[in-house]
């Protein structure tokens, strides 16, 4: 009963008891002392009567009459008080009837006296008012035990209700340890437990009281939190590994992305992109067809390895990619097709084979479009950059015939009518005329080896990856190993981003103008300026200190020049030569580079 008690009630029960308990022995000893002080005042009473009743011998025996009678008549007077009468009478028991038998002696006493005269006092009377004093001791005697009896039974009120008081503090003591400290004690070291992070930990009280109703309370708590915080794990598990795939399908995509746009893709590239995107799409089967832009079948099939799945064995691409996307059921699977379209061109479809009760999640459908589209646009600038190829193939052959046909097919044919023209000095035996072709056809032809050489190292020139200046620098070195003259380069275009094609046209005016200077300035130096004095145009200047540009300078072998005008045009400029007046030649050209055009 108690264990299921509530505590506050205890201790107001308790506390209750106390005061009730405290309050009986106060107000009994309080009534008791009252009693005690009425009891005093008997003896003392009774005293009075005992001296009085001696004093009334006294005065009997020795004749005073007068006073013996006042004597008495005090005698009669305490017996008359009421204060007495009510005292004696709530004593009751053996102190009320002693006191009547006393009453009662002293008025036999006091009549028999009376009547004599109080004047006589016999040895009867004598005995009487002896009989009358043991009376009165024993009334006294009466008194003082029943005083001593309510004393008593004050010490034993007192003592009893101390030993209830400290009973009760006690009993408060053991439930205050049994009720209060023990489980708090247990519920301190539970929360410690679930503070820890430990939400195993459970209260054992099984109480009804405040404690018992905390400790459910805290369990039912623990219970909350525990639910809630292994749902916060498992919601930030789960967010973690999300996370961690995107993180994977992120890093794929960029770096196929970056891959595409640093170096074209190879199919062994296209093996480790499906490779990885098997480990990284988490699929079961996957396979990429690549078709050429007017085949129908594919040329290479590619799956990871290793494979335990065959490659499709269709033999024909047109259903794939006319069905679009989505999923349809072939073979008892979920097929996905994402095909790899840019720009209305087909370029091949990426397969995806699953179990139909395990569909493609909507994030491994969008890797797989995200990754088909990469594919589409390597497949396409792979495209773009064969067609680039031989966009520059056809037009460096252009070139290249154009420049044959300016320098080497036109002094062929001034050859072949030389030899015509020996051919007729031969059948007339005109030696004068066979003396003058043979001579024409000698400096036609080392014309010819000469244009030749110069054409193959024109053809032969380049720029590599460490830009114009130092394949500028190359040709001076060049050029200095030929001949005897001194080549100056002044390069001020450091801060300029030319195009590549703009380098190339530079480079070969640059060689052709300064070649020209070589072979026909008999000069002793050239100098050669790229700058941008204006901050707009570029300015090629090549100078040389020899004998200056003939008047017939277009007729002399050409000097290059239709191959230098065609360049300067090629580059939107402008190409002019020009005699200085000091002596020497001049080649002056600008353009407007791409750069501010743009």
């Amino acid at each position: 009963m108690i264990r299921n008690a509530s505590i506050i009630n205890v201790f107001r029960i308790s506390l209750a008891l106390i005061v009730i308990v405290a309050s009986a022995s106060s107000l009994s000893a309080f009534w008791l002392l009252e009693k005690s002080e009425q009891d005093a005042e008997l003896i003392n009473v009774a005293g009075s009567h005992r001296m009085k009743a001696y004093k009334f011998a006294f005065q009997l025996s020795n004749g005073e009459t007068q006073q013996a009678n006042q004597t008495a008549q005090d005698i009669g007077t305490l017996w008359e008080k009421p204060l007495l009468n009510r005292h004696f009478i709530k004593a009751g028991g053996s102190i009320q009837a002693l006191a009547e038998e006393a009453r009662a002696e002293w008025q036999r006493v006091q009549t028999g006296i009376a009547e004599q005269g109080f004047v006589s006092f016999s040895q009867e009377q004598n005995e009487a008012i002896d009989n009358y004093v043991n009376q009165l001791d024993t009334l006294v005697g009466q008194l003082q035990e029943h005083s001593e009896h309510r004393m008593e039974t004050v010490r034993s009120a007192l003592a009893l209700a101390s030993f209830v008081i400290v009973a009760i503090f006690f009993f408060l003591l053991t439930v205050l340890k049994r009720k209060i400290d023990q489980p708090l004690m247990h519920l301190l070291s539970v929360s410690k437990r679930l503070g820890q992070g430990d939400f195993t930990a459970k209260s054992k009280l099984n109480n009804e009281d405040e404690i018992g109703q905390l400790s459910r309370t805290m369990n039912k708590m623990s219970e909350t939190v525990s639910y809630f915080y292994g749902g916060l794990e498992r919601r930030v598990e789960q967010q973690t590994q999300e996370l961690s795939r995107k993180n994977k399908v992120l890093s794929f995509l960029y770096d196929t992305a970056r891959s595409i746009i640093v170096h074209s893709y190879d199919y062994n590239n296209y093996q480790q992109v499906v490779e990885k995107l098997y480990e990284v799409g988490e699929v079961e089967d996957i396979e990429l067809c690549l078709l050429t832009e007017e085949g129908s079948r594919p040329f290479l099939q590619l799956q990871p390895r290793p494979n335990s799945h065959d490659p499709c064995d269709a033999g024909d691409c047109a259903t794939c990619i006319k069905a679009g996307p989505g999923a349809s059921v072939m073979q008892d699977k979920l097929v996905y097709r994402f095909v790899l379209k840019r720009e209305d061109q087909n370029y091949g479809v990426l397969i995806v084979r699953c179990e139909q009760n395990q569909p493609l999640a909507t994030w491994q459908q969008q890797l797989m479009s995200s990754t088909a589209d990469q594919l589409a646009l390597s497949q396409s600038l792979k495209s773009e950059e064969e067609q680039v190829r031989r966009l520059a193939l056809m037009h460096e052959r252009t070139v290249i015939a154009r420049e044959l046909h300016d320098s080497l097919a036109q002094a062929l044919s001034y050859l072949k009518i030389q030899v015509t023209r020996l051919h007729k000095g031969i059948e007339k035996n005109d030696r004068a005329t066979i003396d003058d072709v043979s001579s024409e056809l000698r400096e036609g032809l080392n014309s010819a080896y000469r244009q030749l050489r110069e054409l193959l190292t024109t053809f032969r020139l380049k720029v590599d990856g460490s830009g114009l200046y130092n394949a500028l620098q190359t040709t001076v070195k060049q050029l200095t190993e030929q001949s005897d003259m001194a080549i100056n380069l002044d390069y001020r275009l450091n801060n300029i981003p030319l195009a590549p094609h703009e380098e190339i046209h530079l480079l070969q005016i640059i060689r052709e103008a300064s070649q020209n200077a070589v072979n026909h300035s008999q000069g002793t130096q050239v100098h050669i300026s790229l700058s941008q004095p204006g901050g707009q145009d570029v300015e090629l200047r090549i100078t040389d200190d020899g004998v200056g540009l003939p008047e017939n300078a277009e007729k002399v072998n050409h000097y290059g020049l239709a191959i230098m005008q065609e360049r300067s045009r090629n580059l939107g400029g402008e190409i002019n030569m020009s005699r200085l007046a000091a002596g020497g030649t001049e080649v002056l050209f600008s353009f407007t580079p791409d750069y501010l055009l743009q």
